[in-house]
């Protein structure tokens, strides 16, 4: 589960959660996404990226009012 104050939604927030879900795709599929990106001529930031905001939607949130 994440925590955030409801309050605290600017970008700085929202980049680290980004980060947070980088590694966390990194950790988990990095040495094929690897693969995929070299296969298919992408960059792997690219596909690294797209992943971790795929990543997000299946984090759940709390929201602190």
């Amino acid at each position: 589960m994440v925590y955030l104050n409801y309050n605290n939604l600017d970008e700085e927030t929202q980049q680290h959660l980004l980060s947070v879900s980088k590694e966390d795709v990194e950790h988990k599929i990095g040495e094929s996404l690897k693969e995929y990106a070299k296969e298919n001529h992408i960059e792997y930031e690219t596909v690294l990226y797209e992943e971790a905001v795929k990543n997000l939607y299946s984090y759940k949130y709390v929201f602190n009012i």
